[in-house]
């Protein structure tokens, strides 16, 4: 026999194990999955023209009742095939090898023939533990051979512990990874048609996705609910009555005559303190209090999440894909984790270093411990550097931005060892003729803690108050009284959004990042200016699927579901048995869904607007691509059918980012209330006179108003430009993917989108086809495209073939006739880095312009190159 054979799923991975491992062993990369069920378009039928004419022969004998019998039976059999699972014959499955993975698969089973022991060395949970299996079946051949390995960190002690006891494959642990991919193939599968039947083509659900999609629209619900209520609030500057040039203190008017201060107009709030103008003042209790505040635990995958969506601004599927690269390049431990628990020799090395760095008083007597949720996997360990001696600026081939989500790791967990931070808190009050004014500071008398890692929510420095003893007394400098308005419920942020699955049970730290991505891609939530916000349709998808599904949209029953999933993890319960438990109570709701009187189709709202095509009213309708307004006949016989569409455009702005807490309110007081039940209305507009206001609960309620005016998009003055392919006008039109502008001509196919600025998109390029570039994971060839983002390639029969990649220069100066003038200034860029690397073409959000980058083994190297001024500028940061 020969070396043994050590698989993992990446080549990062593969790269920084084998450092640690000796010539004994082939470390190889499976590349992730090798093996999975079928794609949904995988569904198979008769091929072979004689049986197809066989079956349709034997289909015209049949009875009208056979037939349906006989399209549903086959209809079902389609269903199996294309889940690759059958439900009711004991949860059989069907996997396939993925396509491009042949000659993986290959080479790994020709290592594995000539190798004396396999070690399956995949991440250390559910899905890791899923692959490990997938490539045990796959390569085949004596079971004996194969090892299990887990290890929570890529060092040389903890790899080297792993392989001097090797372990077998956790095989409950495959089946409840296994449980979940089959709930999770079953509902969307079996739910996905029903959607489109009932509601709008094209639509699909989600066993986990679609609950917490029900989060964000309830959440919307609540704020077009919402009537903001005016109220007062007044400050007042006191100063010492014998200390000319003190600076005077902010005071709060918190009660009056006993009672909360809230006046609700400017009027009562003016009339109530007119007697706070000539009141004696003075200083009536002074009391000083100490305070500590706490470290925070380490972090685990959720506050991780939250923490760099709050001080980084990172989305969560940024934070797992920076996290995955630093994992498995050493730096840090297993990202994918619930625990709060560290190792003996974590918390050793953590306080020798805290001792050494900061000294004695920044480290407590014995070593902080923080407790982890119910059901936490206590094996593992929190988030937390490998090193903590190594700082950020000493990783090796990292991006800025995995260093900058390593340094809040490290600050984190070297922070929750030390002592805590101590406070002085005052708070003076002034009492006089009924009113009650208070001022609160705080002072830092040990920074503790917080000298690595500040609290967020607090200012560098809190306020401090001036030594002002009992009986002092004060002179009104000024009264500042100040309008607010209730605000409604916060909308979810990603980080916000993470925190309430967490709390409410709903998925797992490995699956955090999925969920938010795949409600996104969905097209039924918007993530705007870091904020979500509900699209009508995943507004109707959710209302149906509770009323026809109410367990598999409650809450309760998913967290339940979780913890069953867990059950099986332990070997507690048989994964056949949980899944036959929740396939027999789905099948039943889903048949009842998709009878006549089952699911509430999504019907349209009748309106008053006339068709301008045939002078039929038009109504409200809500698809796939949006909300706009269809002529009522539509559903006519052919001869009498009119098919006349108006897009309609959001007329509202998302708020900014950067805007004031009070922004939302200010935007929900500018919308319209339902004259039918008064929940605010969303505004769209029809043309540059007319606004329509449509019910934000349609169509449940068929309230709207149609508003005469002026109106245009924001930050542009259209509304058409001229067609830069056939000259013709192109219209503003609304699509899934925003404002855009489509050809009025029938024969010409072109658009151009239109930017969040107001501005144009400018012309795109034709494709240019690359015939001599072979795709690399279909049967295919490669087209240079112009998108958004700049230049990219795809596959030649995108979307069918979805495979993309960056051009490199070498290959579009191949093509330089053919490239458009607005790129030629590309022909003339370096074709590598000095170490021979291709030079690849990116685009830059930020500076909205194309660069240059070369990676090693998928990651940058530090070499960039910009045009600026004319011409090509090297940034060169290899280490």
């Amino acid at each position: 026999m020969g070396k043994s054979l050590v698989i993992v799923e990446s080549p990062a991975k593969a790269k920084t194990i084998n450092k640690y491992l000796g010539n004994e062993f082939i470390v190889k990369s499976s590349v992730g999955h090798i093996r999975d069920l079928p794609t949904s378009g995988s569904g198979k039928t008769a091929s072979d023209p004689k049986e197809r004419a066989r079956q349709a022969a034997a289909t015209r004998k049949m009875s009208a009742e056979e037939k349906a019998e006989y399209r549903q039976r086959k209809a079902r059999e389609q269903l199996i095939r294309r889940m690759g699972i059958d439900p009711e014959h004991d949860w059989e499955a069907n996997y396939e090898i993925l396509p491009g993975k042949e000659k993986v698969v290959a080479e790994l089973q020709k290592l594995a023939e000539k190798a004396d022991a396999v070690y399956l060395a995949t991440d250390l949970d559910r899905e890791g533990e899923a692959i490990a299996w997938h490539l045990r079946e796959t390569i085949g051949g004596d079971e004996s051979r194969y090892r299990r390995v887990v290890f929570n960190e890529i060092t040389k002690n903890a790899i080297h512990e792993a392989f001097e006891d090797p372990g077998q494959l956790n095989m409950p642990r495959v089946e409840a990874q296994q449980a979940r991919r089959f709930l999770d193939r079953v509902v969307g599968f079996m739910l996905s048609p029903l959607l489109w039947a009932k509601i709008a083509r094209g639509l699909s659900a989600g066993r986990v996705q679609s609950v917490a999609m029900r989060l964000i629209v309830e959440r919307e619900r609540e704020i077009r609910a919402f009537v903001p209520e005016e109220f007062w609030d007044v400050h007042a500057d006191l100063k010492p009555a014998d200390v000319a040039a003190a600076a005077p203190v902010r005071f709060e008017l918190a009660r009056q005559d006993g009672k909360a201060f809230r006046p609700t107009s400017e009027a009562e709030t003016l009339e109530r303190i007119e007697a706070l103008r000539n009141a004696s003042l003075a200083i009536t209790s002074r009391e000083d209090k100490p305070t500590r505040s706490k470290p925070n635990a380490p972090f685990i995958t959720s506050t991780l999440q939250q923490a760099a969506s709050g001080r980084l601004g990172f989305s969560v599927k940024k934070t797992m894909t920076l996290a995955q690269r630093l994992y498995e390049a050493g730096y840090i431990t297993y990202m994918r984790t619930d625990s709060t628990n560290l190792s003996r020799e974590a918390v050793d090395g953590v306080r020798d270093f805290i001792g050494e760095e900061y000294g004695a008083r920044y480290l407590p007597e014995a070593p902080n411990r923080y407790s982890s949720k119910e059901g936490a996997q206590e094996a593992h360990e929190a988030i937390r550097p490998s090193e903590v001696t190594r700082r950020a600026t000493d990783l090796a081939g990292m991006e800025r931005d995995a260093e900058r989500l390593y340094e809040l790791i490290w600050r984190q967990f070297v922070a929750c060892q030390m002592t805590p931070a101590e406070y002085l808190s005052t708070t003076l009050t002034v009492a006089a003729d009924g009113y009650e004014l208070k001022a609160k500071g705080r002072v830092l008398k040990f920074d503790g803690y917080t000298r690595v890692m500040k609290p967020m929510g607090r200012k560098d420095e809190d306020q401090s108050l001036p030594d002002l003893a009992e009986g002092t007394p004060l002179t009104l400098e000024s009264l500042d009284p100040q309008q607010h308005f209730t605000k409604p419920p916060a909308r979810y942020t990603e980080a916000s959004l993470v925190k309430e699955l967490e709390k409410k049970g709903i998925g797992r730290p490995s699956t955090y990042a999925a969920i938010i991505s795949t409600i996104q891609d969905r097209g039924y939530v918007k993530l705007e200016n870091r904020r979500f916000y509900a699209e009508k349709l995943g507004d109707i998808v959710t209302e149906r699927l509770k009323e026809s599904f109410p367990d598999l949209m409650d809450y309760s029953f998913t967290a339940r579901m979780e913890d069953s999933l867990d059950e099986v993890a332990e070997g507690e319960r048989r994964w056949r048995e949980l899944l036959d438990a929740f396939y027999a109570e789905f099948r039943e709701e889903l048949d009842e869904a998709q009878s006549e009187e089952g699911m509430r189709p999504n019907q349209p709202v009748p309106t008053d607007i006339d068709c301008p095509s045939c002078g039929r009213k038009m109504q409200i309708r809500t698809a796939s691509t949006g909300v706009f307004l269809g002529c009522s006949g539509y559903n006519l016989p052919p001869k009498e059918r009119c098919k006349t569409t108006i897009d309609l455009l959001p007329g509202d702005e998302a708020v900014a980012a950067d805007a004031d807490e009070d922004a939302e309110t200010d935007a929900l007081r500018a919308k319209h209330r339902c004259p039918k039940c008064g929940t605010a209305m969303d505004s769209y507009l029809i043309d540059e006179t007319r606004k329509l206001h449509v019910c934000g609960n349609s169509p449940d309620c068929d309230g709207y108003e149609v508003e005469q005016g002026k109106f245009r998009i924001k930050g542009y003055e259209g509304p058409t430009i001229e067609c830069d392919k056939c000259g013709s006008e192109m219209q503003l039109k609304s699509g899934r993917f925003g404002k855009y502008f489509g050809c009025t001509n029938e024969s010409c196919k072109n658009t151009r989108k239109l930017l969040k600025s107001g501005e144009v998109a400018p012309p795109k390029m034709d494709p240019i086809p690359m015939p001599e570039l072979a795709c690399q994971k279909v049967d295919d060839h490669y087209v240079l495209r112009d998108g958004a983002s700049g230049l990219f390639l795809a596959a030649s029969k995108f979307p069918k073939n979805r495979e993309t990649r960056p051009p490199l220069v070498i290959e579009l100066k191949a093509h330089a006739e053919e490239l458009p003038d607005k790129y030629r200034y590309l022909l003339d860029a370096p074709d590598a880095d000095p170490d021979g690397r291709p030079a690849q073409i990116r685009f830059s959000r930020k500076a909205k312009a194309q660069f240059l980058m070369t990676e090693d083994d998928g990651k940058a190297t530090g070499w960039k190159a910009t045009f600026n001024d004319g011409k090509w500028q090297v940034e060169d940061k290899r280490k």
